[in-house]
């Protein structure tokens, strides 16, 4: 089959400069939930339809899929109606016996429906259509029937009877047809409406009147919500965001509060997992069994090992937490680093580059950047490994055993070699050597009659 989707419209009302069909839903261009979700059935062509801000969304392709996209780029330029949408893909589009519509603003539509609408329409080789109920179906084409029940066709709402008005199943435009025949009604549109547009839902009133089979399949309307603000994209966010959760509830994760917790790429979970409310997914994280994550945790492509815990409002990027270990809380991990097996990072402590042995401890207000740190280390407070000249980063390398002194700061390339003890208030810029006590101090004077100063009055 082939898959077309519709993707050039404005969306003026985002208020934004960035394409709607390029804002994220679970951290995803939402476009590309539907590029994704055509490549699942295996679609022998996709064309995407762009316009608006053509260049955005092809560099954002060559980002996320690279330049060997596998995509078939058509540009709808003036913009016309979304039957003008389509017909601009004629020229391009394969001799496949089915072809889907779908919309790059229409993110959650199941993979399982859009297979059953295709089989529909190859079945009958006639044409498939999504449709909805709704409530207040204000804004949407309202789907015509006899009173046997056949579709007959679909009025927009501006151009709708006040009685056709209160029909509350509406069209969703998703829809399957054989190629050939919508080929030939794409060709017939005209523009004859209240907006002066081609509508490819017209396109269910030339299948009626040609006799054509017409089947159609209801969709509950949370997985076909478009989005058209930045309102309907928190929504269709939350939407998202709590299947997530059911899923991980399913499997077994403790969820303090699943309205709670956003997952902007994949996560995945071990046995008795516990999140605490807040917490941020992006990228790829991996949870091993019993990690606990406390509240307002960031985890950005992190893999986190089987009973450690991370504490409150710590930020950890492209890095591995090792079994056991404890991060925060309010600590940083940035990327290339490693915490080894026991090991801890205590409150406001960050570390870059860095591997932290088995059970070292980094408590309390440091930074270790480009370090080599190894097992049963106690770096103090304060202490700070200074691996940057102004042009060049360098490495610090702290051997086993080893307890820096609070205050102290370790001037890169340099090597605490195995057992020494640094004193406190220590400027370390040449090797320490090992099992002994290294120190640097200025000697420390008391001036008796200093006067502290005093703030001058005006």
């Amino acid at each position: 089959m082939n898959v077309i989707i519709l993707a050039a419209g404005r969306g003026t009302r985002m208020k934004s400069s960035l394409p709607k069909v390029l804002h994220p839903i679970g951290g995803l261009p939402m476009l590309f939930h539907v590029i994704d979700a055509a490549r699942q059935l295996s679609a022998q062509q996709i064309i995407c339809v762009i316009g608006h801000e053509a260049q955005q969304i092809q560099s954002g392709l060559v980002m996320h899929y690279g330049a060997d996209h596998g995509l078939d780029l058509v540009l709808q330029s003036p913009a016309l109606g979304t039957g003008h949408a389509v017909s601009c893909t004629l020229a391009r589009l394969g001799p496949a016996q089915t072809s889907l519509v779908l919309y790059g603003d229409v993110p959650l539509i199941p993979r399982a429906l859009l297979a059953s609408l295709v089989q529909a329409s190859a079945s009958t080789e006639g044409l498939a259509v999504l449709t909805t109920g709704l409530a207040d179906p204000t804004g949407y084409g309202r789907i015509l029937r006899n009173s046997a029940g056949q579709i007959l066709g679909c009025v927009e709402e501006k151009d709708a009877s006040e009685a056709q008005r209160k029909i509350t199943e509406v069209n969703t435009g998703i829809m399957a047809a054989p190629t050939d025949r919508l080929r030939h009604w794409v060709g017939q549109l005209t523009n004859h409406n209240a907006q002066g547009e081609y509508y490819l839902t017209d396109l269910l009133a030339m299948a009626a009147q040609e006799g054509v089979a017409i089947s159609s399949l209801d969709c509950p309307a949370d997985r076909v919500q478009g989005v058209n603000s930045q309102s309907q994209r928190a929504q269709v966010e939350r939407i998202f965001q709590a299947g997530l959760a059911e899923s991980l509830m399913a499997a077994g994760v403790q969820l303090a509060d699943p309205l709670r917790i956003d997952i902007r790429g994949q996560l995945s979970a071990g046995t008795d997992v516990r999140i605490d409310v807040g917490c941020v997914f992006e990228g790829r994280v991996a949870l091993a069994d019993h990690v606990q994550i406390g509240p307002g945790v960031v985890l950005k492509n992190v893999r986190v090992e089987q009973g450690a815990r991370i504490e409150a409002m710590s930020h950890l990027e492209d890095c591995t937490v090792g079994p056991r270990a404890t991060v925060g809380p309010f600590a940083r991990i940035r990327p290339g680093s490693v915490l080894a097996e026991g090991s801890h990072v205590g409150n406001f402590t960050e570390l870059k580059n860095t591997h932290l042995g088995a059970y070292s401890k980094a408590n309390h207000l440091s930074y270790l950047g480009d370090a080599q740190i190894g097992a049963r280390v106690n770096v103090g407070a304060g202490t700070i490994t200074c691996n940057y000249d102004g042009a060049e980063k360098h490495r610090t390398v702290i051997e086993d055993d080893v307890f820096i002194g609070s205050d102290t700061q370790l001037v890169a390339p340099v090597v605490v070699h195995e057992g020494a003890t640094l004193g406190a208030g220590t400027t370390l810029t040449n090797d320490a050597p090992a099992h002994q006590l290294t120190l640097s101090r200025a000697r420390q004077t008391s001036i008796p009659r200093w006067k502290r100063p005093k703030k001058q009055s005006h």
